[in-house]
């Protein structure tokens, strides 16, 4: 295979600008870039329009390292820019910390040749005069090609769909293969890009499928676009969509807004009971099986069935007891487990089914305080919704993951969710308890192995201090007398140990 080489051609100064925009969404820890070019071609430009993006203030101060050699800024990833035309030797770059610099952050570097061969596992970006404009050609490891040329997919994705010019800054990335940046247009209106390529090349388990589609994760943005569709056109605030290529899973979004569910780290209980109140309004709808998402194009709503919530808490055994204990699970305790489970994903075929969004808790609504009514509650992260248990997306929000929630506010939503469904008609106040204890332990116990599975596989270790608060919800889940045996379980593996304070 040859050398992958991307070229884009910038016929201006505030080109070079965006460009830099499309090279920082890009970047991540570790990474080294190489910019070169005669004086005059634009290195500065460039570099001071990454560091302003990676740093999200597109007016912060970059001067020029050219006598300091070496100017460091704290952003959302740390960025160093280092200037080595005065440099007298390859070997003063480790008393520079280039090497320390690019560990942990992202070192951009002016006038590498000076660096001698040090420089080599470097993405180089050249910049050249080409008539009124310059010419960048970019090479690299192939790694951080294949992310630079999505960005520049993305680029040509915005101006396709008529935002020439618009401004990107990365927003986040989630647990999955999804990220999100804002986008401001030319007129200052502010969009979301989900950037959601298509599930491909995932590891498959022993049954010769992988994970997500046993567990009827969204393969593709179209997902996205059937969810909102659906849930829009029943009058409920979901996220517009202005431009979609489905084929590459890009999506420019409607921004619903900044407000989470929490005031400073803390859940705001009106919004949690609004939010029961919603569910229990989504729940008295019908929801069909197909759903519209483009010309000839249907995403069918898959069920949560014994096959994907028994995946799901497998996790737990896969990768959250060898964690907890330092052992892998016997056999026996594996037949044991799964056997339990069984039994409980059985009486769940008896609850009540409609629409699950999954994960419908405080990162995925946003408060609209300026709207009236169900308005006030914009819903994001759509695409892996499932037709099961309503009581599932009820334990999802009042023991919401991400925010300790109190026990007495648990207590408040479950209660909204209930009487707003009984003043429907005919509502099992039983056997929705029963459901939601099942649904509960269900999701805290593959929250549990998801978040190790975070930490160890994907390296992603912020999820590990959700633990303790995972087991709590645990714990007070295993008090519905439906769950006696898998606490039992539970209680022998040391699962539902107390943490210390």
């Amino acid at each position: 295979m040859g050398v992958r080489v991307l070229e884009r051609f910038l016929p201006d100064e505030e080109a070079t600008v965006l460009f830099g925009e499309d090279i920082a969404v890009a970047l991540k820890a570790g990474d080294i870039v190489a910019l070169k070019g005669d004086l005059g071609a634009g290195k500065t430009t460039l570099a001071r329009s990454v560091i302003r993006a990676l740093a999200g203030d597109p007016q912060l101060d970059v001067p020029s390292p050219t006598f300091t050699l070496v100017q460091s800024y704290d952003a959302r990833i740390p960025v160093h820019h280092f200037d080595l035309y005065r440099l007298g030797s390859p070997d003063e770059l480790e008393e520079l910390g280039l090497a320390e610099a690019a560990s942990d952050g992202i070192a951009l570097v002016e006038w590498p040749e000076r660096a001698g061969d040090m420089l080599s596992g470097a993405i180089r970006i050249g910049l050249h005069e080409q008539g009124e404009g310059r010419l960048v050609v970019v090479t690299g490891p192939e790694e951080a090609m294949v992310r630079l040329e999505r960005s520049f997919l993305i680029r040509d994705f915005l101006n396709r769909s008529g935002e020439i010019d618009a401004r990107r800054a990365f927003l986040l990335g989630d647990a999955s293969l999804r990220a999100y940046e804002t986008i401001t247009t030319s007129l200052g209106e502010r969009r979301i890009l989900m950037n959601a390529p298509e599930r491909r090349d995932e590891p498959l388990l022993a049954c010769g499928r992988p994970y997500s589609r046993i567990a009827h994760l969204g393969q593709s943005v179209a997902a996205s676009v059937a969810m909102a569709k659906a849930i829009r056109g029943r009058g409920f605030a979901a996220y517009d969509i202005y431009a979609q290529d489905l084929p590459h899973g890009l999506l420019l979004a409607e921004h619903l807004g900044d407000v989470t569910f929490l005031d400073e780290g803390a859940p705001v209980a009106e919004r949690y009971v609004e939010a029961a109140r919603l569910l229990a309004e989504l729940h008295r709808l019908d929801w069909p099986a197909e759903l519209p998402v483009a010309e000839g194009l249907t995403h069918r709503l898959p069920p949560y069935d014994h096959e994907a919530l028994g995946i799901e808490v497998s996790l737990l055994t896969d990768w959250y007891m060898p964690f907890m204990s330092g052992r892998a699970a016997s056999v026996e305790e594996r037949a044991a487990y799964v056997g339990c489970w069984e039994t409980l994903f059985d009486r769940l075929d008896a609850a009540e089914h409609n629409l699950v969004l999954r994960d419908f808790h405080s990162p995925n609504i946003i408060w609209r305080e300026e709207r009236e009514g169900f308005d006030r509650l914009g819903l994001i992260d759509l695409q892996d919704a499932v037709r099961g248990p309503a009581a599932y997306d009820v334990a999802s929000l009042a023991l919401d993951a991400r925010v300790t929630m109190p026990e007495e506010l648990e207590q408040a939503v479950i209660k909204a969710y209930c009487a707003a469904r009984a003043a429907q008609g005919a509502f099992d106040r039983a056997a929705f308890d029963e459901a939601y204890a099942i649904c509960a332990a269900q999701r805290n116990s593959k929250l549990l192995g998801t978040f190790v599975r975070l930490e160890q596989r994907d390296h992603k270790p912020f999820y590990i201090r959700h633990l303790p608060r995972i087991r709590a919800y645990l714990r007070r889940a295993m008090r519905h007398p439906v769950l006696g045996e898998l606490k039992a379980l539970y209680e022998e593996a040391g699962f539902l140990k107390e943490d210390e304070a």
